[in-house]
């Protein structure tokens, strides 16, 4: 496993820490100006802070077909998911202004190529479906008919949802460091933290120094739980259950792909960048309907050598309250039949919300049903 020599900590994927922060340009008034989507401006945003090492910018052809086929940069580094900016036309200068749907401007961009691109054939390599009914797959057919590739010097950070959350990976390693931590184990959720994730979270803190609950606060599908009141839930269980010296709470800026067991592999190697030696992958990660299979997510590894990723995966199986063991279990861990257990899913804990029910304490937290049912309710 790759180190960094000042902190022990794992290195960058592609062993340096990319900064693509710069100085506001004097003729940016001059420049032509290319319109962002919320989820671009993300990925820009990730970008610039070097989330998205080895990254410098949008992709261009030879990267994202390369990564469309091998999961791979063209350079052979492991890369899963294509990141591109799409355009109506080729844009007529060497540089251009990048700006959100308000018209404010963050960065500008060289342009080095412009290429077509078949938004069927990336749906099928990216998401494993052509079916528009797939929130990522109808987001890419929404697209522009052009990528625009270069390398990208933001001038103006995006404002992060939560100020007091957001660690850049300079920062997250910072934190790490300061508390001498080495093995360090991340945890990627769109969800409030209800029992089954504690339970998988604590069990891999035993093996590790410290654990980083690092919540997506991106777009994400307008039925899953508002990102507010995600990280309300999760600052009432780490006060109350977790051991403060041992994890670090901080926002991940990117918007779910929902792209299952690619999007699993692009999640651990931007936690690497964030200074994460290890990376929990459960039932389903970063899945959506019927569109993957439950261990899918976890599958994907081995389509790559051993410790080629660097940063490890913890795999988990789905978890419950088995009322025989008195304790959360899994399927490695239990004996019981299924009637000692208790599964609720999300479809039926947002029903009980709706109904103003708090959901048993097999399932959820007081504190954490409290905080649900309370922005339900509202």
């Amino acid at each position: 496993m790759s180190v960094t020599t000042d902190t022990k900590l794992i290195a960058p994927h592609g062993g340096e820490l990319v900064d693509r922060t710069g100085e506001r340009p004097a003729d940016l008034d001059s420049l032509e100006t290319l319109t962002l989507t919320s989820r671009e401006l993300s990925d820009l945003d990730m970008l610039a802070s070097g989330a998205l090492s080895p990254l410098t910018g949008f992709m261009g052809r030879e990267d994202y077909e390369s990564v469309l086929e091998t999961m791979r940069l063209a350079g052979g580094l492991p890369w899963a998911l294509p990141v591109c900016l799409s355009v109506a036309q080729a844009p007529s200068g060497e540089r251009v202004a990048l700006a959100d749907e308000a018209g404010k401007a963050y960065a500008v961009l060289e342009v080095d190529e412009v290429f077509e691109y078949d938004k069927e054939r990336e749906a099928q390599q990216s998401f494993r479906t052509t079916d528009g009914a797939h929130p990522g797959v109808a987001r890419l057919y929404e697209q522009q008919p052009l990528y625009v590739a270069g390398s990208v010097t933001v001038f103006e950070r995006a404002e992060a949802p939560f100020l007091e959350l957001a660690l850049d990976p300079a920062g997250t390693r910072a934190a790490f460091a300061e508390r001498g931590w080495k093995r360090v184990v991340g945890f990627q959720t769109r969800n409030p933290i209800h029992r089954a994730h504690e339970y998988l979270t604590k069990v891999a803190l035993e093996t590790v120094d410290g654990l980083l609950i690092h919540p997506l606060v991106g777009d994400t599908k307008s039925d899953d739980v508002p990102s507010a009141t995600r990280v309300e839930c999760y600052r009432v269980l780490l006060d109350a259950y977790y051991p403060s010296d041992r994890v670090v709470l901080s926002a991940f800026p990117a918007a779910m792909r929902y792209a299952g067991p690619r999007e699993a592999i692009w999640h651990a190697i931007c936690r690497k960048n964030y200074g994460c030696s290890h990376f929990i992958v459960g039932r389903d990660h970063a899945g959506v309907g019927d569109y993957y299979g439950t261990y899918d997510a976890q599958l994907i590894f081995d389509e790559f050598e051993p410790h080629e990723l660097d940063i490890e995966p913890m795999f988990f199986e789905h978890s419950f309250w088995c009322k025989a063991c008195g304790s959360m279990a899994s399927a490695k861990t239990c004996p019981h039949g299924g009637d000692d257990h208790v599964f609720l899913s999300g479809t039926k804990v947002r029903e009980m919300l709706g109904n103003g029910e708090l959901p048993p304490q097999e399932f959820s937290r007081p504190e954490v049903a409290e905080v649900l049912i309370d922005a339900y309710m509202s």
